[in-house]
């Protein structure tokens, strides 16, 4: 475990300027990207874009100019202390693996996207259409950090301050969204992004979506590895004798890059050592009392100073991921209506989505009993009780939901899966298997 690969401290003169540099080159770098991949606007009858003029271009530049400054606003707010200029907190940037694997799943995942749309849609308007991947990358990735972070404060409702409270103290606004995310949320925001696009851009959403979804199973590939990175999304306490079973570190064991001590134990750890249920190490079932042959969770956690050991949830997840994106690169050229690849995608995801759920341990991610806990309905919370296998969670709740979208996008288009001709496979031209 990895959760911090360095932390960048401006504690010098230089480095505090240094730290200036940066943020006007990551302002100056964002307005640049904006002017050089503008577009003229659509000619509805051709469905192509006229070039763009000054105006398209300032306007574009502008946009983007303002995103990176706040980007680069929060980042000097962490980095400089309150007495610099644009400073706040002084606490230094750090690194996180997370981050770091969720970035490089994501470029990534819009590299492969581009590289199919050159598959999708031969010649010239193949590599416009390689362009404007790039361009819905932006808006993608902006909607969904949005609705990971939006969703993750809906189930944690008992642990979100209401809106008034950052109106009143508005330097703590960037505590609002640094608390945690949820892929689902994140996926949902992505999207009604991307079909925003779609519909401003002419491009058929269906087909479009047949074409991106594989690739944010890539990227969830990435993005599991930064969980398991940083401790979080961990599994139910496992049976001793299981092979696969993982402990996460507590303080003190925590390791940086370069081998130094880590800033913090893992989620996991801190979990645990506050859990006041008990466990049978042997079998690894969890009671809410004392029973023959078990210890209570947070005294083992706290005296061996790691976890019990976990379902390695996070690794299953990124092979199930890796397993779902090879099949679907293959049934590209199988397919027979837009929207079939995207379809198979829901259903996948949605049962490999709910069967890792059921091997979770960090009820922290929002589950019936606590929305009926957080809401005060402590009828219906008794009656889903927290380790009951019926108290679903968020996550599979939206896969139910999800499991049945697919299902009909198949249903409906069940007639026409002789309309579109077999098309060539990317799997020999794309490699991603590594």
């Amino acid at each position: 475990m990895l959760p911090v690969l360095l932390k960048l401290v401006a504690d010098t003169p230089l480095s505090m300027w240094l730290m200036y540099a940066l943020a006007l080159a990551l302002a100056g770098y964002s307005a640049w990207s904006g002017y050089m991949g503008a577009l003229g606007p659509l000619d509805p009858k051709t469905q192509k874009f006229a070039p763009p003029k000054p105006a398209d271009r300032y306007q574009r530049a502008a946009i983007f100019g303002v995103i990176g400054l706040v980007i680069a606003r929060v980042g000097l707010y962490f980095a400089l202390p309150s007495r610099m200029f644009l400073g706040g907190r002084g606490e230094g940037i750090p690194i996180h693996t997370y981050g770091v694997m969720l970035g490089t799943g994501f470029l990534t995942a819009v590299w492969l996207a581009s590289r199919l749309a050159l598959k999708e849609w031969p010649g010239k308007e193949g590599e416009k259409k390689k362009e404007q991947i790039y361009d819905l990358a932006f808006w993608v990735f902006i909607a969904g950090i949005g609705g990971a972070m939006l969703l993750f404060r809906l189930v944690n409702l008992s642990e979100s301050r209401p809106l008034s409270f950052y109106l009143a103290n508005p330097t703590r606004l960037v505590d609002c969204v640094t608390g945690g995310m949820v892929f689902y949320g994140g996926l949902i925001g992505a999207a009604l992004a991307a079909y925003f696009w779609s519909r401003a851009n002419g491009v058929n959403f269906l087909r479009l979506a047949d074409l991106a979804i594989p690739t944010v199973s890539l990227g969830q590939c990435f993005g599991r590895l930064g969980c398991f990175s940083a401790g979080c999304c961990w599994g139910d306490v496992a049976p001793s004798h299981f092979a696969l079973g993982v402990h996460f570190p507590g303080p003190g064991l925590v390791k940086g890059l370069f081998g130094g001590q880590g800033p913090a134990s893992s989620l996991a750890y801190q979990s645990q050592a506050s859990d006041p249920k008990w466990v049978v190490e042997e079998t690894g079932q969890i009671f809410d009392q004392m029973v023959p042959g078990a210890v209570r969770i947070s005294d083992w956690a706290i005296q061996h100073g790691h976890t019990l050991p976990v379902y390695p949830t996070q690794m299953l997840e990124s092979l199930g991921q890796f397993t779902i994106l090879l099949v679907l690169l293959a049934l590209r050229s199988q397919r027979r209506f837009h929207g079939q690849i995207f379809a198979f995608w829901l259903m996948a995801y949605a049962v490999l989505r709910s069967t890792i759920e059921l091997f979770r341990g960090d009820f922290e991610r929002g589950t019936l009993h606590g929305l009926f806990q957080t809401r005060g309905w402590t009828a219906l919370a008794e009656a889903f009780p927290l380790t009951a296998w019926y108290n679903l969670s968020t996550s599979q709740i939206i896969s139910i939901c999800m499991f049945a979208f697919g299902a009909t996008l198949l249903v409906r288009n069940r007639a026409r899966f002789g309309a579109l001709p077999a098309l060539p496979s990317p799997v020999a031209q794309a490699p991603v298997a590594g």
